[in-house]
């Protein structure tokens, strides 16, 4: 294989904007079938491109009040007749009311714009769905990352790109057309095979962040209520003293720099975990637990949520005098970058360690004998530098160095050597390689 083919990607995002072989399409019949929002904004937005459009609707007369009138509105036999390429603006589970209509589709292109509600919520694509039900079809995926919004308003703010894929070069190359006319700028996805991708890409903005907010709202609810207990209800019931004013602002405020501690000490204790695996299986190739692979996956959404949380109690610290156990902890704003992060980390747990070793051992300050709330946010950091500075011990440094290269514990090759007399020897000799 060839310097060049080695430097191309398995999977080609090859923009086609300006590819020569493509010629405008504007002035063909596109079809639509489907009249709900996405098709109606396809078919604004076609119209406005100088494409004639025909749409296939199971309720024709109810529904032309919805598209503009440049398009035309029939029953779906009708705009299949009419047209060579064809949007499916239909849910995947309503496919099958096209079956009836399978001999009038056979060779056209078929462009699958659906999207599913749950990554891998199937086994196959939604495009390579449709394709099993018209194989005389070519089915081509296309403009799913593209909101309806975005057709009716005009591609701007980045939002431009359309990832196509299919296994025919040639739809692939009419279905482009058709984009650039729009104003999009086609992108090449490689064969059908990517529509799975595809797919997964309008879902992995909002799901990314689901287990870090409920991470978060989770620890804000346990330190929320820790806090609650010490400052409010506890002197209401030893000193009959009424301190609930206290809940909106200095709870929360005692809250969230906790919050954000935590929080902070949860983006560098996976990449620990992930250490000591490596070092205990000795290999980088073994996989991590489903449960951490997740959470690696999710540091970067830990982080910025601790960095929300810091930011907040700033801005809560505006309501309160500038307290000296708050005064320091926004030092934790610099969670952006990895190293500064965690030197965020180490100065944070200093400070709270030299503010608050003289009250570790106050007993005024034990309320229904619960320690002070920062003793229990200590407990991840602690460990996570402890760890960190077992890991930069130069006998386990170069251990994981090491591993992180490739090597592995236990991988030799066994060499047979031969007896004197000709016979292979009954001992074996090994040798690591």
């Amino acid at each position: 294989m060839s310097g060049g083919d080695m430097a191309k990607p398995l999977l080609g995002h090859r923009s086609m904007e300006g590819d020569p072989s493509i010629t405008p399409a504007a002035g063909r019949t596109i079809g639509v079938l489907g009249s709900g929002d996405f098709a109606r904004s396809l078919a604004i937005r076609l119209v406005c491109s100088g494409f004639k459009v025909v749409v296939g609707s199971r309720n024709p007369k109810r529904k032309a009040g919805l598209f503009p009138s440049a398009a035309e509105v029939t029953f779906q036999a009708e705009a299949v007749k009419k047209t060579d390429v064809i949007f499916v603006a239909v849910f995947r589970e309503h496919y099958s009311t096209l079956c009836d209509l399978a001999d009038v589709l056979a060779g056209k292109i078929l462009v699958d714009v659906s999207n599913n509600t749950e990554i891998n919520h199937h086994k196959e694509s939604n495009a390579e769905y449709l394709a099993s039900l018209f194989p005389a079809c070519t089915v081509v995926k296309g403009f799913n990352v593209v909101s309806a919004w975005t057709l009716q308003s005009g591609a701007r703010d980045g939002n431009k790109q359309v990832l196509i894929c299919s296994n025919n070069q040639e739809a692939k190359r009419t279905v482009a057309e058709i984009a650039q006319v729009m104003g999009f700028t086609p992108v090449d996805m490689g064969c059908m095979s990517s529509a799975c991708e595809i797919e997964n890409i309008p879902l992995r903005l909002l799901p990314a962040w689901k287990i870090p907010i409920f991470l978060a709202l989770g620890l804000f609810l346990c330190f929320f209520t820790y806090n609650l207990v010490r400052q409010v209800i506890h002197p209401y019931i030893r000193e009959q003293k009424n301190k609930f004013y206290k809940i909106p602002i200095e709870v929360v405020n005692t809250t969230l720099p906790c919050v954000a501690y935590v929080m902070l000490s949860l983006v560098y204790l996976p990449g620990v975990l992930a250490a000591c695996s490596q070092l205990y299986y000795g290999t980088k190739y073994r996989r991590f637990p489903d449960w951490l692979d997740q959470w690696l996956q999710h540091r970067k959404q830990i982080g910025l949520l601790s960095f929300f949380c810091a930011a907040l109690h700033a801005v809560y610290s505006l309501c309160l005098p500038m307290r000296r156990s708050h005064r320091y902890q926004l030092i934790e704003t610099a969670v952006k970058q990895s190293t500064l992060g965690f030197i965020a980390l180490v100065i944070s747990t200093l400070h709270t360690l030299t503010y608050g070793w003289s009250r570790a051992f106050d007993e005024n300050q034990y309320k229904f004998y619960l320690p002070p709330t920062y003793t229990l946010t200590l407990l991840v950091p602690c460990t996570v530098i402890l760890a960190k500075v077992i890991f930069n011990l130069p006998c386990i440094q170069q251990r994981l160095l090491r591993i992180r290269r490739g090597w592995e514990k236990g991988r030799y090759v066994k060499f047979v050597l031969p007896s004197a007399t000709g016979e292979y020897a009954s001992g074996e000799t090994s040798s690591n390689v």
